[in-house]
């Protein structure tokens, strides 16, 4: 549940950096866009009750016993999570290590190269006037070395992972429901956070790491902003020759296969009344559009990759 005074806090920040940006103080309006709309869905969401499960509540978990507890007990914390619905923190931290993440990214690969990049495959795309296009790129590269609009991009962020959680948590809800289980939305949206930490929280040290191991210029302006860790099959092939089998075997790697499996193992324990093979069900239905909708993506904009 979320309490509804909070919502007005949040919203009441969002309107002041909207006034902000207004009066053209650099932080743009995309920040106190988004906390205005994270407000509003928050106080819409505070309507929907937190489900009661059957049986004895146990204990709440401490966050660092969650935080533990995920890597080497995850059976325990999603149990736990069906009486507790815990979903702040783990957004919290993928949020920020992405923003962490994407902010050094820009930095080690300079703004210059890679809005040059983007900006170069998107007058190809779209077959945008040069004139436009210097102006845009001189925009994102402004934008890029403002340090008030950087700082902006952590609300922006972290509104971005909510957004697109609960969408899935909400899927994740009727889903179970169709199969015959039993899974409230709160405990959907923790459950589908935590499933979703470990994967990113090692993908995303493991990148940073090797963001400063590599020579800048081996190093992608677009494909690199999602990882730099090769744990799948997609290093077998040329990403600008064959952009559709390389997405395709990209999602057959090691984190995520990792991430599948504590989805389906957070489906059976948070959920009631859902067995293995539909809790496994579920978590390859969610796989396998993921992959659709990146291959129709990388179909589309394959210059992007290339």
């Amino acid at each position: 549940m979320v309490r509804r005074t909070y919502t007005y806090i949040i919203f009441g920040v969002g309107f002041l950096l909207l006034i902000a940006a207004f009066l053209k103080v650099p932080v743009g309006y995309g920040p106190g866009g988004a906390l205005c709309f994270l407000a509003l869905a928050l106080f819409g969401l505070s309507f929907v009750p937190t489900a009661d499960p059957a049986g004895e509540a146990p204990a709440p978990m401490s966050f660092f016993d969650r935080l533990t507890g995920i890597f080497f007990e995850p059976s325990g914390v999603f149990r736990n999570l069906r009486w507790h619905p815990r979903w702040l923190a783990p957004l919290l931290i993928t949020s920020l290590l992405g923003f962490a993440y994407s902010t050094a990214f820009t930095y080690r690969l300079t703004p210059e190269r890679i809005v040059g990049f983007t900006t170069d495959k998107v007058v190809e795309q779209f077959s945008i006037p040069p004139e436009q296009a210097k102006q845009m790129k001189a925009q994102q590269i402004e934008e890029a070395k403002t340090p008030t609009k950087v700082a902006g991009h952590a609300v922006t962020t972290f509104v971005g992972a909510f957004t697109l959680t609960a969408v899935i948590a909400a899927l994740y809800m009727l889903l179970v429901l169709l199969f015959g289980g039993r899974l409230g939305f709160w405990q959907a949206l923790a459950m589908a956070a935590w499933a979703a930490l470990p994967a990113a929280l090692i993908g995303r040290v493991l990148s940073l790491v090797l963001l400063y191991l590599k020579d800048p210029d081996d190093i992608h302006p677009v494909r690199g902003q999602i990882s730099l860790v090769t744990d799948n099959l997609g290093g077998l092939i040329d990403a600008a020759e064959r952009p559709v089998i390389y997405t395709v075997l990209s999602f057959f790697g090691v984190l995520s296969f990792y991430q599948l499996w504590l989805t389906a193992t957070g489906l059976r324990n948070t959920s009631e009344k859902l067995g293995s093979s539909s809790a496994w069900t579920v978590a390859l239905i969610f796989w396998f559009t993921g992959m659709l909708l990146a291959v129709a993506f990388n179909a589309l904009f394959s210059g992007f990759i290339s």
